[in-house]
């Protein structure tokens, strides 16, 4: 995943850029507001500050707004109720008051990621299928080889994020936080359960992959020309 980072402040952005690459994530920083929009084909998500030194945060985020629908999250030190309602009514689609947790804002990266991905009007399918296992979203129900197979709440929720993500790795991170919607101690160990029990209701130990020190991923089949 690519993120365009907005932010001034050179000790913010330098602390950044490793804690996003461990997780998988590129970054482009810009220091202004101006040239904003000319990156915006560059990048998968935007993490938008609203102290820049040329303009406005909350106009640049109404310009990106007016011309894209790239996910935006505004990272800013402005705490106040009607600063956060005023950065959401100008488009952002989250709002993160410094100083934030990191792992906290690659959660919520990922969320907004995933939304604007299969939310309304993207381009999802209901059903998805890969190696004799039937996926169907809308209707909660997953089929393996003609049977169907009872999984509980949180394993379909596991299993249709991993299979919506097109075989791109999910952190741990992400899924802990859009499946359970918090994170514990013992967060890790509750998912590792999950995915192992998902690997023998579905009777395929080798369609949910672990990447080791990332997250998991879906063995989808490649396809050639």
């Amino acid at each position: 995943m690519r993120i365009l980072l907005v932010e001034d402040d050179d000790r913010v952005a330098a602390a950044l850029r490793p804690a996003l690459r461990r997780h998988g994530m590129s970054m482009v920083r810009l220091s202004a507001g101006r040239d904003v929009v000319a990156h915006l084909g560059e990048v998968d998500v935007v993490l938008l500050d609203l102290g820049l030194p040329d303009m406005d945060g909350v106009d640049v985020c109404r310009a990106i707004r007016d011309t894209s629908d790239l996910p935006i999250i505004i990272v800013s030190a402005r705490g106040e109720v009607d600063d956060r309602i005023l950065g959401l009514h100008s488009g952002a689609d989250d709002y993160l008051v410094k100083p934030y947790d990191v792992g906290e804002l690659v959660a919520r990266v990922e969320a907004v990621y995933r939304r604007r991905r299969v939310g309304p009007g993207a381009l999802t399918p209901e059903l998805i299928e890969v190696d004799g296992v039937s996926l169907d979203l809308a209707r909660h129900t997953v089929v393996v080889d003609g049977e169907s197979v009872t999984l509980s709440r949180k394993e379909f929720q596991v299993l249709a994020l991993l299979a919506t993500a097109g075989g791109a790795v999910c952190t741990r991170n992400r899924i802990v936080a859009e499946v359970w919607g918090r994170s514990w101690p013992g967060a890790n160990r509750t998912l590792d359960v999950h995915v192992a029990t998902l690997r023998t209701k579905l009777r395929r130990p080798e369609l949910v992959q672990t990447v080791r020190g990332v997250g998991y991923r879906l063995d989808l089949p490649t396809t050639g020309e």
